[in-house]
């Protein structure tokens, strides 16, 4: 019995040294969160040998005073029901004969929501999700030792649901340290922290899922997802997931769910798009993103044979802008990228985020399969001014219309979520939307039961679209406010 017992304890010995060697070695090296007197540098790893125990303790202990409680008032103006509804409310005589006050034509309302930020310089730069702030009035920063900051929007990034805001302060504050997202494996542990339902600085933990996890909400978006069971609920958006050495490998985003709250599936932004994002906001208050000028397709099993490749990975390029950098370099349609500056990519998806994140007049070297040959083509990256140039004359080529993003009045009137449609400013008369009875002010909310976000949203999801396809388009008629459903065929 005691030569078993001592079995046991030495098992369980080598099982924690080798869960603590393994927590050291998958730590990505600290990042430079952006240029401060403190940074991650300065700090050691919090997880040594043989302490694999208290590591969750030691990361939430160095981490909770820089993460915060967001209190955001966000002011709606909205349409009365009574004067939409009633024959008689807009009447001048009914009013004056029944000595009627004139009705408001809007309400104004408050909504108030709650989320999580971190602190990333200690000059006052908070990093969150825009979901959490967009459309805010008013924004209340509490920190765990209950200082009340008021912050202004510094910028945001609907794209990747990245947002940060400052509060003023001459007093230096904590900040949270940056880890590497890209060495970050399936199966490492990983720590939430957040504010779900209100209940500050809550500590939870869990592994990675799962990476790379694409199409969860707007399949046109920039998304590169980490998945995680930590637990994660609504108030914990905007707050960081850790690695065991403490650094943010990523930003709590959103949540798979059916009833709401956690169910063992949740999605952060990796830290490192996350800290791109936010240098990129401090520095102009928004972001510029690579441009190609291809549309892509991912490699199924189906197509991988037919196309002379030994896996399913890769983008294939269905159509190239005439004039785009990619067709000036000679980039052709049926070509494969396999990769950029020797970086194997696995998707378009990928592929779309890794040159996003390019420098703007920067070279990339495309590896890409033509046929059986292997070939490299060098690309210089695009402006995203001349992308929405060339992807506007692209619009009024399949779908025959220009338009602009909805304004206040607008989403007020017809009841819209910020950053939601666009208003129709021009129609071909010879054009797909013309022939279908389309008027100029009408507006598109959705194409193939994809939510259009602004003109970018729609030119992205056009670009995918082939010459002689149904699309089922979701419209307002700008002159009744209903809306409908119409079916076009692109040209």
């Amino acid at each position: 019995m005691k030569r078993h017992f001592n079995s046991i304890v030495l098992v369980l010995a080598i099982i924690t040294i080798s869960l603590s060697a393994c927590g050291k070695e998958d730590a990505g090296p600290p990042v430079t969160a952006a240029p401060q007197e403190k940074t991650s540098a300065d700090r050691k790893p919090l997880l040594t040998r043989g302490d694999f125990r208290d590591a969750v303790i030691n990361v939430a202990k160095a981490n909770i005073p820089a993460v915060v409680h967001l209190e955001v008032t966000q002011t709606q103006e909205i349409g009365n029901p009574f004067t939409r509804s009633s024959p008689s409310g807009n009447d001048p005589f009914f009013r004056r004969f029944f000595d009627l006050p004139q009705p408001p034509r809007n309400f104004r309302r408050e909504l108030r929501g709650i989320g999580t930020g971190m602190i990333i310089r200690e000059d006052g730069y908070i990093l969150t999700n825009n979901h959490v702030v967009s459309g805010a009035s008013e924004i209340q920063v509490i920190l765990s030792d209950q200082r009340q900051f008021t912050a202004k929007v510094v910028g945001t990034d609907p794209k990747t649901d990245m947002a940060v805001i400052k509060v003023s302060t001459e007093e230096k504050l904590p900040i949270v340290t940056f880890g590497d997202s890209d060495r970050v494996q399936v199966g490492e542990w990983v720590v939430a922290i957040g504010h779900p339902r209100g209940l500050d600085q809550t500590v939870t933990q869990g592994i990675i899922s799962a990476k790379h996890r694409q199409g969860i909400t707007d399949p046109s978006t920039y998304q590169d997802y980490l998945q995680t069971d930590a637990a994660i609920n609504p108030g914990n958006s905007g707050g960081p997931l850790l690695n065991l050495d403490g650094q943010v490998i990523g930003v709590n985003s959103i949540i798979a769910s059916q009833s709401g709250g956690f169910e063992g599936i949740g999605f952060a932004v990796p830290s490192n798009m996350a800290l791109h994002i936010a240098n990129s906001l401090i520095k102009t208050g928004k972001v510029e993103r690579g441009w190609l000028g291809v549309t892509l397709q991912d490699v199924t099993f189906e197509k991988m044979k037919s196309l002379n490749l030994s896996s399913p990975k890769g983008a294939i390029v269905v159509d190239v802008v005439k004039g785009g950098p990619a067709s000036d370099a000679g980039v052709r349609p049926g070509d494969v990228i396999l990769s950029v500056d020797g970086k194997v990519i696995d998707d378009s998806g990928q592929l779309r985020n890794t040159v996003a994140g390019a420098p703007i007049g920067g070279e990339v070297r495309l590896g890409i399969q033509r046929g059986s040959k292997a070939i490299t083509i060098p690309v210089k990256v695009g402006n995203p001014k001349d992308a929405s140039r060339m992807m506007a004359a692209s619009l009024r080529e399949r779908l025959g219309v220009d338009v602009r993003p909805v304004n206040k009045r607008e989403q007020a009137r017809y009841g819209l979520e910020e950053g939601l449609g666009v208003v129709i400013t021009r129609l071909d008369p010879k054009g797909p939307l013309a022939a279908a009875g389309f008027e100029v002010n009408d507006l598109l909310l959705q194409v193939e039961n994809q939510p259009i976000e602004g003109v970018d949203g729609l030119t992205g999801i056009a670009s995918t679209l082939k010459p002689g396809q149904t699309v089922n388009l979701v419209v307002v008629d700008h002159r009744s406010g209903k809306v409908g459903a119409i079916e076009v065929e692109v040209r």
